[in-house]
């Protein structure tokens, strides 16, 4: 089986500026994430999917390849992952290599390990997937939140099935963003990833770190820090 793992990395983010390639514990951003897909051991290619030559270049100074960039159409805002992905497969296609299994990896999940890529590909192999998607336990029940009307008030805010022991109350999981691994042909022709033979693999809080701003990069830092089982610390 021929696999690709790509990491999606535009340049121009709006909620902390650059942090694709920021200064991470010494390393730009994306390094953690070209560093575990490495290790990991199980790609024909690392490719980082990138409107920028700058980007590319880093990429490249970490063993990633780069050899096209996104097109101006593929770097708009409206563009979901899977359209990018897609426009991925098929520039690779063009210079004669095809892959059966695609992995998305994003950069501002920096604390996501080689381990839990691999143990992602296990249950991708093991169920005959068409895909697996990373989640971890929410840090709140979704059933303590709710809308506000525009007064505030808080008349029927908690819902009925929360008035009992917490203990009681089911687990939620969320979509964490950190690992995406699909059949490339499901990809192309459906794109479903959450269908019947589309399976969750479950991680910590503490490798689900999302970066997004400011506050995430300092919470990622700290638990980088304190710890030294990551790739490259």
């Amino acid at each position: 089986m021929k696999s690709i793992a790509v990491i999606p990395a535009r340049s121009g983010s709006k909620g902390l500026k650059d942090k694709n390639i920021k200064e991470f514990h010494g390393k730009p951003l994306m390094a953690y994430t070209i560093e575990a897909a490495q290790k990991a051991g199980i790609y024909d290619c690392i490719h980082v999917s990138t409107d920028s030559g700058h980007y590319a270049e880093i990429a490249k100074q970490y063993g990633a390849e780069a050899p096209f960039l996104r097109s101006e159409e593929m770097s708009s805002d409206l563009v979901t992952t899977w359209d990018a992905m897609r426009f991925v497969l098929r520039e690779y296609e063009k210079i004669g290599k095809k892959f059966d299994m695609i992995t998305v990896l994003q950069p501002t999940s920096p604390l996501r390990t080689w381990e839990d890529i691999c143990h992602a590909y296990e249950i991708f192999q093991s169920k005959k997937a068409d895909s697996v998607v990373g989640v971890c336990e929410m840090e709140h029940s979704p059933l303590w939140s709710n809308t506000l009307p525009e007064d505030g008030c808080l008349n029927g805010f908690i819902r009925p099935e929360v008035n009992g022991p917490r203990q009681k109350l089911s687990t939620y999981y969320r979509i964490n963003g950190a690992i995406y691994i699909i059949g490339t042909k499901f990809l192309m022709e459906y794109g479903n990833l959450y269908g019947e033979r589309g399976y969750a693999f479950l991680m910590s809080k503490e490798h689900s770190i999302d970066i997004d701003d400011e506050m995430d990069f300092a919470i990622a830092e700290f638990l980088m820090k304190r710890s030294d089982k990551y790739v490259g610390v």
